[in-house]
């Protein structure tokens, strides 16, 4: 399904698993910032698996299809999508710089469809891929559920900086004390389609 447009018109889309008998809600991106498209494998792997009966899937594949069009971590507009939901925003920097925040919390239509798509699901779990660091990281959610994915596809776990305006910064402060979201940060370069795999079945394994 269509969730929205980007700045240059492209189409933002999720697939949909329904478990109308779901236990848990997983929402997975892909990819957020353009020069780190790594993560998409891993969303395309998932959408050819079958998700547990009560698991409820939704995965984004490419939240910024327009930085990763042109290569850059930012969106057309040079934000940082990043750094644009609401949680501490504060303006800093000019467009094009590599974290500008944009003009304002949710300016851009790529976050705000993100915001509104997990404001409504209020899921369980949510996986940000990002690069390239090869770690997971302690983004502030259930640390239980951060660890147990970095083992079961062999990352370490650490406490990365929690900056102002991030998505999971957002969703880990103001939604349910049921949501944890949190980045994964995958090597620099392609995935092998093996590696994909791997991350894709932890995900299905998690919970």
């Amino acid at each position: 399904m269509v969730l929205g447009r980007s700045v240059q018109g492209r189409a933002i889309t999720a697939v949909h698993f329904d478990a109308p008998h779901a236990r848990v809600r997983v929402v997975l991106v892909g990819c957020i910032h353009g020069d780190e498209p790594a993560g998409i494998a891993i969303t395309r792997a998932v959408d050819g698996m079958t998700p547990a009966s009560d698991m409820d899937l939704w995965v984004i594949d490419d939240l910024n299809p327009d930085g990763v069009a042109a290569g850059t971590r930012q969106n057309a507009r040079g934000v940082d999508l990043n750094r644009n939901f609401p949680l501490a925003w504060h303006a800093t920097g000019h467009r094009g710089d590599p974290e500008f925040p944009g003009a304002a919390p949710l300016s851009e239509p790529e976050t705000r469809a993100a915001f509104d798509l997990l404001n409504r699901l209020q899921p369980t779990v949510t996986i940000w891929y990002h690069q390239h660091q090869n770690l997971v990281d302690e983004s502030g959610g259930d640390v239980a559920i951060e660890r147990r994915y970095a083992d079961l596809v062999g990352l370490s776990l650490r406490r990365l900086t929690r900056y102002a305006g991030s998505a999971t910064g957002w969703q880990n402060a103001t939604m349910s004390r049921r949501t944890t979201a949190f980045v994964v940060e995958l090597p620099a370069g392609q995935l092998s389609s093996a590696s994909a795999a791997r991350y894709a079945r932890a995900v299905l394994q998690l919970l």
